[in-house]
Parts: C-alpha cells; sequence; structure tokens
C-alpha cells in the first residue's frame, strides 16, 4: 500500500552507507516519494538550501559533518525541516547518542532497520 498524498513529496536520505542508502531509495521511491540521498551533512546542508523538502531521514554517524551538527543546522536555518526529522544510528547505546535521541524527541530508527520499519516511520512523519 503506498503512502497516502505521497505524490510530490521529497525526502532528503543522509546516509554515509551505500547499501542502506539504496535500500532507503528503492523502498521509499515505491511509496511514490521523490527521494534524494546525501552522503554526508554537509552534501545534505548544501542540498537543502537548493530544494525544499518533506522529511529529513538523518544518519547520526556521518563524515565531514554528522547528523547532530545537521540537525543543529536545520533548527537555525530550516526549522521546519528540523521539525520533520528522522535519525538513523547503529549506536543507540553510546551515552551522547541515547541523550541527544532523548533531548530531540525525534522519531528514530536502529540500525539495522527494514523497510517496513522505514515505511511506517515516514508514514507517521508525514502524517503528521
Amino acid at each position: 500500500m503506498k503512502l497516502a498524498n505521497a505524490s510530490g513529496k521529497r525526502i532528503l536520505v543522509v546516509e554515509d552507507e551505500p547499501v542502506i542508502g539504496r535500500v532507503c531509495l528503492r523502498t521509499l521511491t515505491a511509496e511514490g516519494l521523490e527521494v534524494d540521498i546525501a552522503s554526508n551533512g554537509l552534501v545534505a546542508k548544501d542540498m537543502v538550501s537548493k530544494k525544499e523538502y518533506d522529511l529529513c531521514l538523518i544518519d547520526i554517524r556521518t563524515p565531514a559533518m554528522n547528523g547532530i551538527q545537521l540537525y543543529e543546522h536545520l533548527k537555525e536555518e530550516h526549522p521546519e525541516l528540523a521539525s520533520r526529522a528522522i535519525f538513523t544510528t547503529g549506536d543507540v547505546l553510546s551515552g551522547n547518542i541515547q541523550a541527544f535521541l532523548r533531548d530531540s524527541a525525534k522519531p528514530y530508527l536502529p540500525k539495522p532497520f527494514t523497510p517496513d520499519e522505514l515505511r511506517a516511520a515516514v508514514r507517521e512523519a508525514l502524517g503528521k
């Protein structure tokens, strides 16, 4: 079942692992979403300055600019997009990551996640 009202919705996936990026791309485009991939926060920052996105799926640990730094930038420059962020991480045990996830109060997907978990998180975030 495709996402309701997905037509025209744009998602920015910030992910440095090519396999996970491809899974996100395939899963979300099959839902009728337009998906762009950024390999790190610096690339994402540039992309957000040039194009509007409805949702941002952000890996917390990326090179050059990590997801936490990107989120702080989005809160300052693009608060609407920051309010529609979902985080992904393979490190939910680290104290500073746990504190960030708790303090941000944003949804997150622990890696590895399934396509179904990804679809459910995106549906919920776009449904708000």
